[in-house]
C-alpha cells in the first residue's frame, strides 16, 4: 500500500516535538507521494494551532498542509463507515472518521495512537 492517511498526532509531532530524531523521521515521511488527510485532521490541527499559536499561524499551517496533502472530505459513505467503526471499537468520532477514510482509500493509517491498532479494517504504522 503506497497510499497513506495521516492522523493529527503525526502533525503534532511534526510541529511540536522536541525530539530531533522524530522530527527527521517525520520530514522523511512527508516526502511520500500519495499523502492524504481527513477533513477531521484539518479541523483538529487548525484548532490546536489556534489555541497554541493563534489564527494567522493556524491559517498558514492549513494552507501549507493543503499544498502537500490531499484532503478527503467526510461524505455520506465515510460517515456511515465511521459510525460502524465507532460502534464496533468504541472510538471517538474523530478517530473513527480518520480510520474510515483510511479504509475507504485502502491506505495505511500513520499514527502512534493505540486506538487505531485495534481496528482490524485498517493497517497502521508509525514513523
Amino acid at each position: 500500500m503506497s497510499k497513506r492517511v495521516y492522523d493529527t498526532r503525526f502533525f503534532m509531532e511534526l510541529f511540536y516535538s522536541k525530539n530531533l530524531d522524530m522530527r527527521k523521521k517525520i520530514e522523511i515521511e512527508k516526502m511520500r507521494r500519495e499523502k492524504y488527510v481527513s477533513s477531521v485532521v484539518v479541523h483538529e490541527l487548525y484548532r490546536l494551532t489556534l489555541l497554541r499559536e493563534g489564527r494567522e499561524t493556524a491559517k498558514l499551517r492549513i494552507s501549507r498542509l493543503k499544498q502537500s496533502f490531499k484532503t478527503i472530505s467526510v461524505d455520506e459513505e465515510v460517515a456511515q463507515l465511521s459510525a460502524e467503526l465507532r460502534q464496533k471499537y468504541q472510538l471517538s468520532m474523530g478517530d473513527s472518521m480518520i480510520a474510515a477514510t483510511a479504509s475507504m482509500l485502502n491506505a495505511v493509517c500513520v499514527s502512534d495512537d493505540p486506538h487505531f491498532k485495534q481496528i482490524k479494517e485498517i493497517h497502521t504504522i508509525w514513523v
